[in-house]
């Protein structure tokens, strides 16, 4: 399709775009004063405009109430977290009582493995993405030698079959399979963060399940993205981060899950005050009455400031509604299809092309683009024309059209950028 005809098809979309506003309730970054186009809420969303109202509300709490904050006041800190669960629990397709806000994500998944990764005799295996973000290998490999073994026999990889960029899920599937009774847990992420491959959790969760394994995901690049069913999928955890698609602010409070078929059976959960049922906390009593629910791996009370911003964030969603946002996504996904097509049909010699799955069953929103020989010059010349992406060494840009705040015109001007980088090169 021309250049021309792609600028007024994004306008188009826009135009019928019933979520076309939200962008307006976010704020832009403008370097050197020129508005971004931004995609990279897989790495670190937008900030609502609201929060700044909702942290001063609770910083003028804090200056009238004192300590009585945490009972008085619109949202009284000591139950702060209780009104986050709701729509947590709707993002992750799970009960109220299954999801908790709390701690960091490599924190919640050390609390998480504390207590499901149990290797005994012969079932002591891991089985994980072999291109993870970092830190879950680094959090994988310290829980194996926490329990006197070695990553390099209880930790077993996926990689993609050679010359593919993505795992197949047959593939997954027959590993589960193949580990048999030597599998104890299976643990990946929802959304691939290099190559933006969504997972098909509910069937990895079944074949886990047949083999007598325990399954849990690393939601970051999930959670806020793509549609979750924890509980009918009946996944054992997961644990997220809240700063890339929920745009709660670098460092936000993250959050876990844990099925309900779990709770009241936690024999090795790392505990602290917060772990007390609430109506018993200030009993004081050495002997702690567990709170059975998710609640239960809280460790201590919610950091308000920071939860404060998670509140407003949540709210958009809850306002925008999940089955609009999702639609939203599949429409800009398949927008950005057609443009990164009409861009190879223009430069067929430049080596354009992804790693991400072009099934929309198979991805969230976002695409690790790959460019042969030129793609870090790619990523520079898009960065001088504010264009906010993500690099990856060797060679991967990634974006994330975002449905809450992108458009289909920052779409078309991306492509339109990217035209202007090939004709001059």
């Amino acid at each position: 399709m021309p250049t021309e005809a792609l600028r007024k098809k994004a306008q188009q979309l826009d135009s019928e775009d019933p979520l076309a506003d939200f962008r307006n309730r976010f704020e832009w970054p403008q370097p050197k004063g020129v508005p971004s186009i931004y995609f990279t809420g897989n790495s670190l969303g937008l900030m609502p405009k609201a929060v700044r109202k909702a942290i001063q509300e609770e910083l003028d709490l804090w200056a009238s109430f004192g300590v009585e904050g945490h009972f008085e006041g619109p949202h009284p800190w000591y139950s702060y977290h209780q009104d986050l669960k709701p729509a947590l629990a709707e993002l992750c397709g799970a009960m109220e009582e299954e999801v908790t806000p709390m701690g960091s994500l490599t924190q919640n998944l050390h609390f998480l493995l504390a207590n499901f990764y149990r290797p005994q005799g012969k079932r002591t295996k891991i089985l994980c993405e072999g291109s993870s973000f970092p830190s879950d290998f680094y959090m994988l490999d310290s829980q194996v030698r926490w329990h006197n073994r070695k990553a390099e026999h209880e930790i077993v990889e996926l990689h993609p079959r050679k010359g593919e960029t993505f795992l197949r899920t047959q593939d997954i599937l027959s590993q589960i399979e193949a580990l048999g009774e030597e599998l104890a847990l299976v643990l990946m992420g929802g959304v691939n963060y290099l190559t933006g491959q969504r997972f098909q959790m509910q069937e990895i969760t079944e074949a886990g399940h047949k083999v007598g394994a325990i399954v849990g995901f690393d939601l970051a690049h999930a959670m806020g993205n793509v549609p979750l069913m924890l509980h009918n999928w009946n996944v054992d955890f997961a644990a997220w981060c809240t700063y890339k698609y929920l745009n709660s602010g670098p460092g936000a409070t993250a959050g876990l899950f844990v099925h309900k078929k779990h709770h009241g059976n936690t024999p090795y959960r790392l505990e602290g005050w917060w772990s007390n049922k609430a109506n018993n906390r200030f009993k004081m009593e050495r002997k702690i009455d567990p709170e059975t629910s998710a609640d239960g791996w809280q460790l201590s009370n919610a950091p308000v400031m920071n939860m404060a911003a998670q509140r407003v964030s949540l709210a958009l969603f809850q306002e925008a509604g999940l089955d609009n946002l999702h639609k939203k996504r599949e429409a800009l996904n398949l927008f950005l299809f057609e443009n990164l097509e009409a861009l190879k049909a223009l430069f067929p010699n430049e080596g354009l092309g992804s790693l991400t799955p072009d099934d929309l069953n198979h991805r969230g929103c976002q695409t690790s683009l790959v460019c042969g020989e030129n793609g870090r010059a790619l990523f520079e010349f898009l960065e001088s024309n504010h264009v906010v992406a993500d690099w990856r060494w060797p060679n991967v840009i990634r974006v994330a059209p975002v449905p809450l705040y992108n458009s289909f015109s920052d779409i078309w001007s991306f492509f339109d950028i990217t035209r202007r980088f090939f004709v001059s090169s």
